[in-house]
């Protein structure tokens, strides 16, 4: 049908591509969807509002075209210099499809402002009605109100004797107009997806329409059966309602040049200037033809070329594929072997990483379990008054050793006494002067002078020579000072003082245990480890606290038995001969708690199970009792309680030791009468073996024996790499260096922690 047109239409006709069949401004994103009655009125995103800014300034330009596109500008109205653009710069296309609007005239507008428009589009809006006076617009050859919420058309349609194609599409209309019968340049009329059930009759006036679209199914006037026919049909049957002889629209001359618009419909025949203009299309039509079927052959010439081009390229395709499989295939086993050789080294490492894990687990649970001692001992220590009771009971009986009998100056063994005396005298300055000696080669070798070595030897022989001083001249002195008396006394009360040596194992046993922590921290930062690692310092820093209350403690009880000594010092008569030398002897002559228990009736297996627990202080209580093992294999907790055990776990692992104790006992003693008198000879020394308690002590006190080498690998220091690790550093609690860098330090090289107190550790020999 547009081909049989294409003769009609003028070069400057803006309306040539929008005559077809086809209406052009269909396409919408929400086509075929009812709008609704009322809506919301709509915010202008930031991308329409800078849309509508971009095209006003397109439209404004110089040399721009007579269009100006609004659409898809999110518009509630039309802005109102839009109809002053339309009037100043005579645009011929308003474009205002897909917005918001719900009227076309703003109220400070007029519709002559458009006059000079050919297209106007304003399909996929909600627009509810049409201005009155739309047939002002005498110039406008399309009207597009497809897909809006019109319910009628103006009258005043009738006067748009120009326009070619009109488009209601998706409206709510019932009826059109009568006037529709004056559009005699109509060619295209789309009245679909409405509730039209009949057509006026004035239609049939309207001879150039050449589609008509329209919903057969509910039409009524004209008939179904006619409808369905066609356009043509529909004319037809119009033309014999009215009365009217019905002519084809192509008998018909559309006047669509503007010096033609006022002429009347011509039947009689075209004009000279009509038919020239025609045979003129006609040659174009078939030069055009032509040309097309030239383009065509030289299309598919290309597109061969093309097809060979690309099969070749296929072809290289394809063998370049085949080498790149062959190559990813090789480099496939390749990987392949390489990744297994890498599990396997992975899976290796992952064992020897999980074992030595295991390791330092092991070793962490038996460092936590002795740490747990420490403290609950450090605790019964700190709240029972058993043992301020007998701080009191001993320095009651210190000042009642202070009185000395004519009896005991008369059993007085001077030289035993004096030996004795000499011994432990020669041991204290002994383990001074080695410590000062060890200190005075330090100091010397941080300053590299070379008279070191001569001054160490000299030192060293002045102690050789004093060790081999003759043994009567030695006690002679001893027995005429009264100085070297008091400061032997003192030495042999600092080593028989019980608080005192237990304050002492204490604090060897911590330094023990924060050189495992350190070593353990060591080796887990060497093994890029995280777990329990702030349970690690949790520990240590505890040990530390700890250790610096057992230091304070120690002070403590040096300082009250050097009180005691001086108040003995004191009372002491100023002519009583050999006061230190009896003092000494009684001293001496002292029996340990255990020897004095055990002469009481208490059994060595219950005193050394008591020493084992750290519990020595309830020893006089169990004594006074007369406990045995076989009574406490019988007893509860709450006995114990009352007895004056107050601590929980001790008195659980009391009971439970007991009862092992006693279990063992009883299995020796069934293998015992099982044995024959032959066989009870060889078997005797056998069963002299060391008790239960004493077998189990050694595997809470040491770690086992890839943990002890653990240890040792890694007791270096940190900082030289080459002596070992030798003082603690406090507050944070690692020993990590020797003495030499240490005493160079303000910070830990671990923790990064202030350096308040340095504690040197002799490790012995």
């Amino acid at each position: 049908m547009c081909s049989q047109r294409s003769p009609q239409c003028s070069e400057n006709q803006e309306s040539s591509c929008v005559a077809s069949s086809c209406p052009p401004f269909t396409e919408s994103p929400h086509s075929g969807v009812m709008m609704p009655l009322f809506f919301r009125k709509q915010k202008q995103s930031g991308e329409a509002r800078k849309r509508l800014e971009y095209q006003m300034c397109l439209a404004k330009e110089a040399g721009a075209d007579d269009i100006l596109d609004l659409s898809k500008c999110e518009l509630p109205e039309i802005p109102d210099g839009i109809f002053s653009t339309c009037r100043v710069l005579q645009k011929k296309v308003l474009i205002l499809h897909s917005n918001f609007l719900t009227q076309l005239l703003p109220k400070s507008c007029q519709i002559s402002d458009l006059s000079a428009l050919k297209v106007l589009d304003l399909h996929d809006n909600k627009m509810t009605s049409l201005p009155v006076d739309v047939g002002s617009l005498t110039s406008l050859r399309v009207l597009n109100v497809e897909r809006n919420l019109l319910r009628s058309l103006p009258d005043s349609i009738g006067d748009l004797v120009q326009l070619q194609t009109l488009n209601v599409k998706g409206n709510k209309l019932k009826v059109l107009p009568h006037t529709v019968g004056g559009l005699r340049s109509l060619r295209t009329l789309d009245v679909t997806e409405n509730r039209l059930q009949e057509l006026p009759q004035e239609l049939a006036h309207v001879r150039t329409l050449e589609m008509l679209s329209l919903d057969t199914a509910g039409m009524v006037y004209p008939p179904r059966s006619v409808c369905v026919e066609g356009t043509e049909a529909i004319q037809q049957f119009l033309c014999k309602e009215v009365g009217v002889e019905y002519c084809a629209p192509s008998q018909y001359l559309l006047s669509v040049l503007e010096n033609s618009a006022g002429e009347g419909d011509s039947v009689d025949g075209a004009p000279v200037a009509f038919q020239a203009e025609e045979v003129e299309w006609q040659n174009k039509f078939s030069e055009y033809e032509r040309r097309k079927e030239q383009k065509m052959l030289e299309k598919l010439e290309f597109e061969r070329r093309l097809d060979l081009g690309q099969r070749e390229y296929a072809q290289l395709v394809q063998q370049n594929n085949t080498q790149k499989d062959q190559i990813l295939q090789s480099v496939r086993q390749e990987q392949s072997r390489l990744d297994k050789g890498l599990t396997q080294h992975q899976k290796q490492l992952h064992n020897d990483r999980q074992e030595l894990q295991e390791q330092l687990k092991q070793m962490e649970k038996r460092i936590s379990f002795r740490i747990s001692n420490l403290l609950e001992e450090n605790q019964r220590q700190k709240q029972s008054a058993a043992i301020l009771k007998s701080l009191d009971d001993e320095r009651i009986r210190m000042e009642q050793l202070m009185a000395i009998t004519q009896e005991e100056a008369d059993n007085l063994r001077r030289k035993e006494v004096a030996s004795a005396m000499q011994q432990m005298l020669s041991e204290s300055y002994k383990s001074r002067l080695l410590q000062m000696a060890y200190e005075s080669r330090r100091q010397e070798m941080v300053s590299q002078a070379c008279s070191s070595l001569a001054d160490m030897d000299h030192k060293l022989q002045q102690i050789q020579v004093w060790q081999q001083l003759d043994q009567s001249k030695a006690i002679s002195q001893i027995l005429q000072e009264s100085e070297i008396q008091k400061a032997a006394f003192e030495a042999l009360q600092l080593k028989k003082d019980l608080m005192h040596r237990q304050i002492r194992e204490q604090i060897i046993l911590i330094e023990t245990e924060l050189m495992q922590l350190t070593h353990l921290e060591i080796t887990r930062q060497e093994l890029d480890t995280e777990a329990l690692q702030e349970e690690i310092s949790a520990q240590r820093l505890t040990l530390s606290e700890l250790l610096q209350q057992l230091l304070k403690d120690k002070k403590q009880r040096e300082e009250e038995l050097l009180d005691v000594l001086r108040q003995m010092d004191a009372k002491s008569e100023a002519n009583q001969e050999n006061y230190w030398l009896i003092q000494y002897q009684r001293l001496l002559n002292q029996k340990p708690l255990s020897l004095r228990l055990q002469e009481e009736g208490l059994e060595q297996d219950l005193v050394s199970l008591l020493k084992e627990l750290s519990a020595e202080k309830y020893l006089p209580i169990f004594a006074h009792h007369r406990f045995s093992l076989e009574m406490l294999e019988k007893m509860t907790p709450n006995d114990l309680k009352k007895l004056g055990v107050q601590e929980v776990g001790l008195q659980i692992s009391i009971i439970d030791r007991a009862r092992e104790i006693w279990r063992l006992r009883k299995e020796k003693l069934k293998v015992v009468d099982n044995i024959t008198p032959n066989e009870l000879m060889p078997s005797v020394p056998q069963e002299v073996e060391p008790s239960a308690p004493q077998d189990i002590q050694p595997s809470l006190e040491s770690p086992s024996f890839p943990l002890t080498e653990v240890t040792n690998r890694n007791s270096e220091c940190v900082v030289c790499l080459e002596q070992e690790a030798q003082t603690i550093f406090l507050t944070c609690g690692h020993v990590c260096c020797c003495s030499k860098c240490g005493d160079a330090l303000h910070t830990c090289p671990l923790c990064r922690g202030a350096i308040t107190q340095r504690i040197r550790i002799y490790h012995s020999t």
